[in-house]
């Protein structure tokens, strides 16, 4: 079989008949495809691309009749917002971006003013359209002073943060449901952006690495056009749940087999994390003035070729627009091919990507639609699917919007009804006491409701797809290095420890082990004595719904799971005054990350505590929550944790980190903070003087190389700031976790490795974090004992209830008295000592409070209002 090199028109060689027979025969029969297969179909003409066409319309029909809307094609009616045209990007066919002096020679400023946008986005309101398409270059401000000056003077941190100030007001003003196109976000830009956008999206083009990286190339020169950099924003848009539209720009350089691997790279995207809304297929047109003016344009063949593939690869319930403005009359071929959509249509605004190419009068799309068998009807900028869907796809905060705009039945718009401005707003009663609130009770006696969430299969995204891409990480490395030889470093001076030494003595078993152990011991007593330290604290987890689908997680349940609860302000403090009248001095307090509650529900939280008892240590909010707070109330993470420690916060948990390396994490979690963000929370928060503990969820899809990169991270990170007050060692607790009962994950770490990984730690974090922490709600008496004797000199706390462990199937219990972790301590031949969360002398008076309870709880019992 031979294939062309080049897309479009010049090209000399093509599949063989036979080739296309055979290819043709297997798209018909709905066989999976591969890239060659598929390149061969992208060269179908004549007879043969309508046997393709003819199959991708079957296809298409029958995901219609699926969805409910048999013989349907929609639309979005919308006004195109040109936000800014300046961009830090170099797009060689590109007329829509500008420069400053042209901008100020044609009277407009850097970005359009509020006023500006207002104006179109009303009178677009008064002609019944719902979508505000907002589009705009790439980070304009790290190319151009101008735009940097000009979102100084107006106020504004950086581009993103005008995009947001600008969506709240097209939702309070007009009504109108903003599509954000602001080309790379990262993972906290989508954080910023989805209460404002109930979608968004950036065409992914190609993935043909060459048409970015070589002199002469489309995208040559803009570092925003990286296909990997774009690959992670797609993927980054379903980890955070956001409705995101993506397509390829067909006719630009690529050859059939790179347009063919574009596709498939979307489809392992949208399978993976269920969250591409709409996929577009592009037809290059050339313009003048841009270096690709001489480019022909994609030809109509090529165009229909490639929806049709499309259609194939992506599957029945995918849907798929062409642009109806970048064909001439040919409307009928491209619904012939499988299109089921038109995109945004605009009857005020230009499309000012593609400004010499008018949209045609929706009354004429509608007829040209029906000619073809097809009703024309209007959705949302949102999909049916994701308006149905709701949580976690949809912010709380833009339900009524979207609500006042779908049809509640089919999720498309709603007939005959125009937009109006409606409050954006945090949801009502963010505090009222809902669901199971004795679960910290129960959960010892009654247990959990299921081993599962009933959305088990969606919420988590695809766990086939996720088999696929935990399986590298999970492979085992041969180690060669001599373990005596590192032995003998670790207890010489084990800051010389090389990284080969260190996953050596990572992977030691039998004699070299109990070499191991021991010398961490050793250095654990040259360092902290041999005092074993404990707090009597109260774990306070004030919600535990959770829509983020953490895989690894078994507390996170929805509103409406039975096992699902949120504590009100009071409850809260209550359980912190209970703490405080049994000679606790810390409540640690973490909750799910519940799209009910504002950005400032953990100031009040703070305030509760602080209120009900002044001399309780706020320990509180783990860096997913301190990000989550930020983005909701549109602060920086610096002003957040500012605000928060004004509050009351005294610190916070170094949680959320499970495994600090993306390879792990992505896995693990399916929209959790990546690992530049943690950092990024933790050292603000170390710079700000707020201390933290550090922490590292091991034994589920990792190796031991992942806990030794984490391990000399978290050792940098103490070496600039100082910040940290222990390391935390957190075994996976496997029995009850989604990913292991998806089958991905193994049933925790052995023996062997808790040993390991805490003498590691105490090896590889010295001299720089002192306090390695083992956790007897994990590993049991037995087990923490074996760790104090393995480098560990740390007990933890009394917790008085615990609920995030004990929902996962840890089976020790929800607290542990003083005379408990003493009898710990004691079974590893050591004193025990009490301590503050700063390592510091407990107070008489706290610790004579401590004596009389014993530090628990006389009953635990749920809070009543």
């Amino acid at each position: 079989m031979t294939t062309s090199e080049t897309s479009g028109t010049g090209t000399t060689t093509g599949p063989t008949e036979n080739s296309m027979r055979r290819a043709l025969k297997r798209a018909r029969e709905g066989v999976a495809l591969d890239v060659s297969e598929a390149a061969v179909l992208l060269q179908a003409r004549g007879a043969a691309l309508d046997d393709l066409a003819a199959s991708a319309a079957r296809v298409r029909d029958a995901g219609l009749d699926a969805a409910g809307r048999p013989g349907v094609i929609t639309y979005s009616k919308s006004v195109f917002i040109p936000l800014t045209r300046l961009c830090r990007d170099k797009c060689h066919y590109c007329t829509f971006v500008t420069v400053p002096g042209k901008l100020r020679r044609a009277g407009h400023g850097m970005f359009m003013s509020p006023d500006e946008v207002l104006d179109i986005a009303r009178k677009g309101a008064a002609l019944g359209c719902k979508e505000a398409l907002i589009t705009l270059g790439d980070k304009p401000e790290d190319r151009w002073p101008e735009a940097r000056e000009w979102l100084d003077a107006h106020g504004y941190d950086d581009t993103i943060a005008y995009v947001r100030a600008v969506s709240i007001r097209i939702l309070e003003e007009t009504g109108l449901l903003p599509h954000l196109n602001p080309g790379v976000l990262t993972w906290t830009d989508f954080q910023r952006l989805k209460p404002v956008a109930p979608s968004m999206g950036m065409m992914l083009e190609t993935t043909a690495t060459r048409l970015w990286s070589e002199p002469g190339g489309p995208h040559h020169g803009s570092p925003d056009k990286e296909p990997a950099v774009r690959l992670r924003v797609l993927e980054d848009a379903g980890r955070s749940s956001v409705p995101f539209t993506s397509g390829i720009l067909i006719g630009i350089g690529e050859t059939y087999e790179e347009r063919a691997e574009s596709l498939f790279a979307l489809r392992k995207v949208s399978r993976a994390y269920h969250g591409i809304q709409e996929l577009i297929i592009q037809n290059f047109r050339a313009k003048p003035d841009t270096a690709m003016r001489g480019m022909p344009d994609a030809e109509l063949d090529e165009l229909v070729a490639t929806v049709a593939l499309a259609r194939h690869l992506m599957g029945p319930s995918a849907c798929l627009q062409a642009p109806p403005n970048l064909v001439d009359a040919e409307h009928e071929r491209l619904i012939g091919a499988g299109i089921d959509d038109w995109g945004g249509v605009s009857p005020l605004t230009i499309d000012h990507v593609n400004p010499e190419r008018p949209w045609p009068q929706i009354e004429e799309l509608a007829a040209k639609s029906a000619a073809a068998g097809f009703e024309l009807r209007e959705r949302l900028c949102v999909y049916p699917e994701f308006v149905r869907r709701g949580e976690p796809w949809l912010d709380p905060r833009l339900r009524p919007h979207v609500a006042a705009l779908a049809d509640p039945e089919t999720g498309l718009a709603r007939s005959g009804v125009r937009p109006a401005g409606l409050p954006w707003q945090e949801p009502d009663e963010a505090f009222t006491a809902t669901g199971r609130t004795d679960l910290h009770r129960t959960i010892d006696t009654e247990g959990r409701t299921g081993d599962r969430r009933e959305d088990f299969d969606e919420v988590y995204g695809d766990w086939g797809a996720l088999r696929e891409a935990a399986a590298p990480g999970m492979v085992p490395e041969r180690i060669d290095t001599d373990v005596r030889t590192a032995l003998a470093t670790a207890a010489d001076d084990p800051t010389r420890l090389t990284d080969a030494e260190a996953l050596a003595l990572l992977h030691a078993d039998g004699p070299a082990l109990d070499a191991l152990t021991r010398i961490a011991d050793d250095v654990r007593r040259a360092a902290v004595g041999d005092d074993v330290t404990y707090i009597v604290t109260r774990n306070i987890n004030f919600t535990n719904v959770c829509y983020t689908g953490c895989r690894f997680c078994a507390f996170a349940q929805r509103r409406t799971d039975a096992d699902a609860y949120t504590l009100s302000l009071d409850q809260v403090a209550d359980r912190a005054q209970q703490a405080w009248e049994v000679g606790a001095v810390e409540v640690c307090m973490q909750g799910g990350i519940h799209p009910d509650l504002p950005g400032t529900a953990y100031f009040d939280i703070a305030k509760a505590v602080k209120e009900r008892v002044p001399g309780m240590h706020v320990h509180a909010f783990s860096p997913m929550e301190v990000v989550n707070g930020a983005t909701r109330t549109g602060l920086s993470i610096r002003e957040w944790l500012t605000a928060a420690r004004d509050a009351g916060l005294d610190s916070v948990p170094g949680t959320a980190a499970e495994i600090l390396d993306d390879e792990v994490r992505w896995v693990l979690t399916k929209g959790k903070l990546p690992t530049a963000t943690w950092i990024e929370v933790i050292t603000t928060a170390h710079e700000l003087g707020i201390r933290s503990s550090s922490t590292m969820m091991y034994g589920h899809v990792d190796q031991p190389r992942h806990w030794l990169g984490h391990l000399r991270t978290l050792a940098r990170i103490q070496q600039e700031t100082g910040g940290f007050t222990e390391f935390v060692t957190l075994p996976f607790v496997h029995t009850n976790a989604p990913v292991y009962l998806a089958g991905i994950a193994r049933p925790g770490p052995t023996v062997r490795d808790n040993r390991a990984v805490t003498a590691m730690a105490r090896l590889l974090l010295h001299p720089h974090i002192p306090n390695i922490q083992t956790s007897w709600v994990k590993l049991g008496a037995e087990g923490a004992a074996e760790m104090l004797r393995s480098g560990a000199n740390d007990l933890g706390g009394t917790l008085m209830e615990e609920t995030i462990s004990r929902m996962a199937g840890s089976s020790y219990g929800s607290y542990k008295s003083v005379r408990d972790l003493v009898a710990v301590a004691e079974a590893a031949g050591r004193p025990a000592k009490p301590r503050t969360t700063l390592y510091g002398e407990v107070p008489e008076e706290r610790q004579r409070a401590a004596a009389a309870s014993d530090g628990h709880l006389p009953q635990l019992l749920p809070v009543l209002d």
